[in-house]
C-alpha cells in the first residue's frame, strides 16, 4: 500500500503528531510519501530522511493581533481558504495519479482527499470551538466542518474513545462517517513506551519554555518568556520551533534552541523542572507521554486552546495561566504546591487502527 500523508502547516503541531502515524504505517510495511510545504520540509527531512516529499500549498495562516478579533478574522479568511482548498485538491488528485497512491491521509487539510482512492481525515475537533460571544456561530461551524469531512472515506480522532479524553466535547461529537479513535498521538510514543520518565532525573534547567503556533502570537510569547526567564534565578531554556535555524545562542541565563531532534527534545524536557508552552493539542499529547510538570498559556482568542485549558485545569492535568498574567513572579508562584501530571499515553489504539485499516483496504 502506498499512502500520501499530508499534515496542515499551522505551526509544527500537525507535523509532529503525524510522526507516530507515519511510523505506524511504515511498521505495517506501507510505502509513505509526505505531502509537505516550505515551512515543514526541513522538519520531515530530519525526521524521515529516507522518505519522499511532494509539494502542497501552504495555508499561510497568521492570527490577528488581539483575541477579540478572532471571530471576524475567521469569517474574513473563508474565501481565501476555500481557494487554497480547491487548489490543494487538484494537486492531490494529480499526485494520486502520477505517484500511484492507494490512500490519502490528511491531518486537517480540507482539500487533501481523492475521489479515486480511500481518503482519511484526522482531526481532534469534530466540533469547532467558538468564543462565548460568537457561540451562535457554532452550529455553522459544525455544519461547515461536517461538509468538509463528507469528502473523506473515514475520520480518525487522536483521542481516547471515552469522554472526556483529552479534548472533551471537541473530539466526542457524533458524526455521519466511520470514525476511529486512535488514542493520543505523540512522536515520543515509541521512545517512551518501555521507559516512563523518571521523577528524580538530574535537572539542568529550572524552566523550559517552548514557542509554537502562528504569528504574531508566536513571537509575542517568545518575548514574554525570555523577559520572564531572565528575571528568574537559575538557568533556563527556550525552544523556538524554528527548524530552518541551526545556531544555539545564550542570552544571559537563558539558552535558546532553535530546533531539536526528537531524541534531543525529549532529553531537554526531562532535564527541566518545569515546562511552559501554549496548550496546542500536539504539545499536550507529547507532554502526556514525557510526564512533564506543565503550565499552559493559551493564545488569546484561540478558542480551542482556551477550551482545552479548561479541561486540563478541571482534571488537574496541568496548570493554566492567562497570557496577560505571565511574568517572572507569576511563574514562580504557579509551581508552588502539588505536582500536576497529564495522564500517560500509549500507542495501542493507533496500531490497531492502522492494522484494521490496511486489512480493510488491501
Amino acid at each position: 500500500m502506498k499512502i500520501l500523508i499530508a499534515p496542515l502547516d499551522w505551526g509544527l503541531g500537525h507535523a509532529t503528531r503525524c510522526v507516530p502515524v507515519i511510523e505506524a504505517f511504515l511498521e505495517a510495511k506501507a510505502e509513505v510519501i509526505i505531502g509537505s510545504c516550505a515551512n515543514l520540509k526541513s522538519f520531515f527531512a530530519e525526521a524521515f530522511p529516507q522518505l519522499e516529499q511532494v509539494e502542497l500549498p501552504s495555508y499561510g495562516i497568521e492570527y490577528p493581533t488581539h483575541g477579540y478579533q478572532m471571530p471576524a478574522w475567521l469569517l474574513s479568511q473563508l474565501p481565501r481558504l476555500q481557494k487554497i482548498v480547491k487548489e490543494e485538491h487538484k494537486i492531490v488528485e494529480s499526485i494520486v495519479e502520477s505517484k500511484k497512491i492507494d490512500v490519502v491521509f490528511s491531518d486537517n487539510r480540507f482539500g487533501a482527499y481523492s475521489t479515486k482512492v480511500p481518503s482519511v481525515y484526522m482531526t481532534h475537533q469534530l466540533r469547532i470551538a467558538f468564543p462565548f460571544a460568537s457561540r451562535f456561530l457554532e452550529g455553522f461551524g459544525v455544519r461547515f466542518h461536517a461538509e468538509k469531512m463528507s469528502k473523506f472515506s473515514e475520520i480518525w480522532v487522536p483521542d481516547l474513545p471515552d469522554f472526556p479524553g483529552f479534548a472533551g466535547r471537541l473530539s466526542h461529537e457524533k458524526i455521519n462517517k466511520p470514525c476511529r479513535y486512535i488514542g493520543p498521538l505523540s512522536r515520543f510514543l515509541e521512545i517512551s513506551k518501555t521507559e516512563k520518565p523518571k521523577a528524580n532525573i538530574e535537572k539542568q534547567f529550572c524552566f523550559l519554555g517552548m514557542v509554537s503556533g502562528v504569528e504574531p502570537m508566536r513571537t509575542h510569547l517568545e518575548n514574554l518568556l525570555l523577559e520572564a526567564f531572565q528575571k528568574l534565578p537559575g538557568k533556563h531554556a527556550l525552544l523556538l520551533g524554528k527548524p530552518e535555524i541551526k545556531e544555539i545562542v545564550e542570552k544571559g541565563n537563558v539558552v535558546l534552541y532553535p530546533h531539536l531532534s526528537k531524541e534531543k527534545f525529549r532529553e531537554l524536557v526531562l532535564s527541566a523542572k518545569y515546562f511552559v508552552s501554549r496548550p496546542g493539542y500536539s504539545t499536550i499529547m507529547d507532554q502526556a507521554v514525557l510526564g512533564a510538570n506543565c503550565l499552559f498559556v493559551p493564545t488569546p482568542g484561540q478558542t480551542e486552546q482556551i477550551y482545552l485549558s479548561k479541561i486540563i485545569s478541571k482534571f488537574r492535568y496541568a496548570r493554566v495561566m492567562k497570557e496577560s498574567k505571565l511574568s517572572a513572579e507569576s511563574l514562580e508562584q504557579a509551581f508552588a504546591g502539588s505536582v500536576y501530571r497529564l495522564p500517560f499515553a500509549d500507542s495501542s489504539l493507533l496500531k490497531k487502527a492502522v492494522f484494521e485499516f490496511m486489512e480493510q483496504y488491501k
